[in-house]
């Protein structure tokens, strides 16, 4: 069964939804609210996720939300939010740095987040293939491979994943599997990036500046090409109409694909790939507006970057707390023993890993450049930023441009990676290959990334 397959009633969609919206408003209540879980800095959605988790084990709530037809809901919002939430990123007007200083800080930044992934794929794949080999013989040797995806990429590709290891490869708990991964990693980013900020600040190396009046001015809203407020067509429905439109297009080219090549491994991947897919396909209609521009048929800019912000926000949120809200502990029993080794072994090494580099790479904002991509390698990009936030109220350092442009360098760089997910669950041996495969890349990324410092070090010797 794919995403798009699922039976539930509209009575019992509805009930989940309705139930979603009041957990999520009364999560955000609590964190505001409840001194030291606002203090933690636990996004709401998080906060709302396992408030969903502690509603499933009530027995008033048995015939909604155990359900596995619901569950299957849950998993397909989370599914469908991922991509529409890339899709909407992705058709924001970037600007361009024109400084080669900057764009090179833009590309380190790039080459941490996919040397992260990496080293969080090796710790994972070697974790569980010593599992599965010494203590599990029932355990996926590559189901380490999800911490990446959990840690690393959030909610959504750890259920694409999770649910691929499951379906295809008969990892019983799969898609919980890597839920739990991405949940676990929301607390550690958010608990650990506190702990972080409170050492931080007694030994003097962060020094909290007065956040400014959050007046949001006309310029950030839009700019002078954008369609009138006057236009007879809302300019939010014209963002809605736009992510609508490229998701469109992304599920005729992979229905397309399924219905040429029929149910195999190559298509379950391409499935999993929708935010990928959405975003090429955003990026190429973001292209096209351009050309029309150009031979004069379009005269507005149609896109809006403050909108497509706070959509791709709200989708996000929706993503985390149906992520959560869709894990089933019952069915994680069995895997409690690599589950928490993978997370404990994973949170220390992407925490001395990021501090380290951030520190080599962005003396001047060293800190600033930690949180924002700690918290983002251990949650998502939104909770790098309320890292950040912490120490960079008004985003005056380059740490939060860092993080927003890094992402074309991190996609590019990173995708050998996605193919390597489909290709380690084969078995024993493939999945022994990928380590291999997975340490040649992240000594050769790595390389790339000292570069400056290796061979300054060389010329010295010489």
């Amino acid at each position: 069964m794919t995403f798009w397959e699922f039976e539930i009633s509209f009575y019992e969609s509805f009930m989940l939804l309705g139930i979603l919206i009041v957990v999520f408003l009364l999560a955000n209540v609590i964190r505001r609210k409840v001194g030291f879980i606002r203090n933690s800095l636990l996004p709401t959605a998080v906060i709302g996720g396992i408030l969903m988790l502690v509603l499933k084990i009530l027995p008033v709530f048995d015939g909604i939300l155990n359900d596995a037809d619901n569950n299957h809901f849950l998993e397909a919002i989370t599914y469908h939010t991922l991509a529409l939430g890339f899709i909407a990123i992705a058709l924001k007007t970037m600007e361009k740095q024109k400084s080669k200083h900057r764009q090179r800080e833009i590309m380190d930044a790039g080459l941490v987040t996919v040397n992260m992934y990496l080293i969080q794929g090796l710790v994972g794949i070697a974790l569980t293939i010593a599992f599965s080999v010494l203590f599990m013989k029932e355990l996926l040797p590559a189901s380490g491979l999800l911490l990446p995806m959990g840690f690393g990429q959030g909610t959504g590709q750890a259920l694409n994943f999770g649910t691929m290891f499951e379906n295809n490869y008969g990892f019983a708990g799969g898609a919980h599997f890597g839920l739990s991964i991405a949940a676990i990693g929301f607390i550690v980013a958010c608990l650990v990036g506190v702990l972080h900020i409170n050492i931080m600040k007694r030994r003097g190396k962060i020094i909290i500046k007065k956040e400014s009046p959050g007046f949001v001015y006309h310029e950030q809203i839009s700019s002078p090409n954008e369609i009138p407020l006057t236009e007879s067509v809302d300019k939010f429905s014209i963002q809605i109409v736009l992510i609508l439109l490229v998701y469109f297009i992304t599920f005729l080219f992979m229905d397309g694909l399924f219905r040429l090549t029929g149910a195999n491994i190559v298509t379950d991947l391409i499935w999993g790939f929708n935010f990928i897919l959405g975003t090429i396909f955003a990026i190429l209609i973001k292209q096209l507006f351009k050309f029309f521009k150009k031979i004069n048929v379009m005269t507005h800019d149609y896109p809006n970057n403050y909108l497509l912000n706070r959509i791709s926000g709200s989708l996000f949120d929706f993503m985390i707390i149906s992520g959560i809200a869709a894990i089933e502990i019952g069915v994680l029993k069995s895997l409690i023993a690599p589950l928490v080794l993978i997370c404990v072994i994973g949170s220390i090494v992407t925490y001395f890993y990021v501090l380290k580099t951030t520190r080599y790479l962005f003396p001047d904002y060293s800190e600033e450049a930690f949180l924002s991509l700690f918290g983002m390698l251990t949650g998502t990009a939104s909770t790098g930023m309320i890292l950040l936030r912490e120490v960079d109220k008004n985003f005056e350092t380059p740490a939060a441009d860092n993080l927003i442009y890094q992402t074309f360098y991190a996609i590019a760089f990173g995708f050998p990676i996605m193919l390597l997910i489909g290709y380690a669950p084969q078995g024993l041996k493939q999945s022994l290959i990928t380590l291999g495969i997975l340490a040649v890349m992240a000594v050769g990324f790595n390389i790339a990334l000292f570069q400056r410092k290796i061979f300054r070090k060389k010329v010295r010797k010489e």
